[in-house]
């Protein structure tokens, strides 16, 4: 099994390199569109892409995917709101339990109905325990898997939560206030999780601007996720980071 872009990860975690990913939704993204958010001058401070939505109503993952490719050779990463959401171009998937959730189907039921299309496709499967956060806003995440978010004021939850997931055996931690989201995870509840857990931890939602970015990395997040804000404006990724301090 391939662990190339995981090994990179974890290599990053212990020597303290703070990463930055771009969520890439197939229905807001054109060529147009992608072709001035993956410019030259953007792509010098992104290290991974994620593609894929929680629900996709007119855009085509394997077409994204196939645009991005000719565009710039950066790590893709499937992040799937469905199962059909599986495409050999991308070197990796997040294959996502929905750990804040009681929705069996997806804890396990998707996975089944997807094990050998994801065995045939060559994917770096890697294992992630998604878990969402209330965001200060019902998301379409919260509404296709038909879950509660987990307050935003209580760590305990998450953090008992998060580490429930790593005794589980999964490889990543993803914290999200989804797509929209009015607040960004709190720092107290990032901290809360990084002091339980030891395996990486990415954060997304409601992420807009530099202060939020350095408050998630400092706070334990590995890896942060930006995505509305650069669909309203791709080309504010270059003055957004550009002054970043990577801890």
């Amino acid at each position: 099994m391939k662990r190339e872009l995981y090994h990179r990860i974890q290599q990053n975690r212990k020597s303290g390199k703070k990463m930055l990913a771009v969520l890439i939704d197939p229905d807001k993204s054109d060529k147009a569109h992608l072709s001035v958010l993956l410019s030259r001058e953007n792509l010098q401070h992104i290290d991974m892409l994620f593609i894929g939505g929680s629900l996709l109503v007119s855009g085509n993952i394997r077409t994204t995917l196939s645009d991005i490719r000719e565009l710039c050779d950066l790590p893709l990463v499937i992040f799937p709101g469905d199962a059909d959401q599986i495409d050999d171009q991308a070197d990796a998937i997040l294959l996502l339990s929905l750990i804040s959730g009681r929705n069996a189907e997806l804890l396990i039921g998707k996975h089944v109905s997807s094990a050998m299309k994801l065995k045939r496709s060559g994917l770096e499967i890697i294992s992630t325990g998604y878990m969402l956060v209330n965001g200060g806003v019902e998301t379409t995440a919260s509404y296709v898997t038909g879950t509660n978010p987990l307050p935003n004021n209580k760590p305990g939850i998450a953090a008992l939560t998060a580490l429930a997931g790593q005794q589980l055996g999964l490889n990543l931690i993803y914290l999200d206030a989804g797509s929209g989201a009015l607040q960004s995870v709190p720092s107290s509840l990032i901290k809360a999780v990084r002091q339980q857990v030891e395996i990486p931890v990415v954060v997304g939602g409601g992420i807009r601007n530099k202060k939020s970015i350095e408050e998630a990395w400092s706070a334990g997040a590995d890896i942060v996720v930006i995505g509305n804000a650069l669909e309203e404006d791709p080309q504010i990724l270059t003055s957004l980071f550009s002054s970043a301090v990577r801890f």
